[in-house]
């Protein structure tokens, strides 16, 4: 059985010309790391997990509520975080009723950013960098777009994150049980890169592994894994069941490489993490 220093070592083999990861147990210790983790890069989609716990923080204050309506007739704060608002993925376009099917939206996460700040009176970087970056010391991330897609960081710093994720210390361990637990169940939807998913679960913000096959995560993380992957190449779970996280960035774009690898990735970190424990 291959150690975790070895299975997170397999990142060297892949096509990509710069690889960062990290493996965080529940308690934050680093558990193993590999490549240049202070190195910067385009998160993609991952983005809407930093995103959707800024909206999680302004629900807490009291700014906005799951329940507020926003978005397309219909909508609301809930539905925007998660993808059933029934607008189009990168238009303010609404394709379907809210809460009738899972439209994975960047769209959505636009207008989710928009209504936080205009209930907060703070633009939406902003916010997320008062709120959520810098009490966490994630000093090398930025948001530079949109609060779909447009933020970088380095592998250290979404360390820390996943570390918050686990054990939360802004947010009430209730929101977060919240937020990663199902919303909308039943839902069918398309996972992008994975096809139709029949249900295509999702929570707020944070996309649930369930039983979904094919999946960007492995065939041995449970079925409450939770987290995203982007199109940059990027991802970041937290499987409560295993105790741990798992952080993967690189400067290759999604596409059929990352099919094949991210799963036997994940599925030798959980190995790992075994062989760890008996150590």
């Amino acid at each position: 059985m291959p150690s975790l220093k070895d299975s997170v070592a397999v990142i060297d083999a892949w096509p990509v010309d710069h690889a960062s990861t990290a493996v965080v147990a529940d308690d934050g210790r680093i558990l193993a790391s590999h490549g240049e983790t202070q190195r910067s890069y385009p998160l993609a989609s991952v983005t809407k997990l930093l995103s959707a716990y800024a909206a999680l923080m302004a629900i807490e204050e009291g700014a906005v509520d799951l329940g507020d309506p926003a978005g397309p007739e219909g909508s609301t704060v809930r539905h925007l975080l998660a993808h059933t608002s029934g607008l189009e993925f990168d238009q303010h376009v609404q394709r379907q009723r809210p809460g009738k099917r899972r439209v994975y939206s960047n769209a959505g996460f636009e207008v989710l950013g928009e209504t936080i700040a205009e209930a907060t009176g703070m633009e939406f970087a902003a916010y997320l960098q008062e709120g959520v970056l810098a009490p966490l010391g994630m000093e090398a991330t930025v948001l530079k777009g949109s609060p779909a897609a447009g933020a970088e960081s380095t592998a250290a710093d979404m360390a820390r994150f996943a570390a918050e994720l686990q054990r939360p210390t802004l947010l009430h361990s209730d929101t977060v049980a919240e937020a990663t637990a199902v919303v909308f169940g039943g839902l069918d939807g398309v996972l992008p890169g994975f096809g139709r998913q029949s249900p295509n679960d999702w929570g707020l913000g944070f996309e649930i592994r369930d039983g979904k096959s094919p999946h960007w995560t492995g065939s041995a993380n449970s079925a409450r894994t939770f987290g995203h992957f982007g199109q940059s190449g990027t991802f970041l779970w937290v499987d409560p069941e295993a105790g741990a996280a798992c952080v993967v960035l690189t400067d290759r774009d999604f596409a059929q490489w990352a099919v094949d690898a991210w799963p036997a990735f994940s599925d030798g970190v959980l190995e790992g993490l075994k062989t760890l424990s008996r150590a």
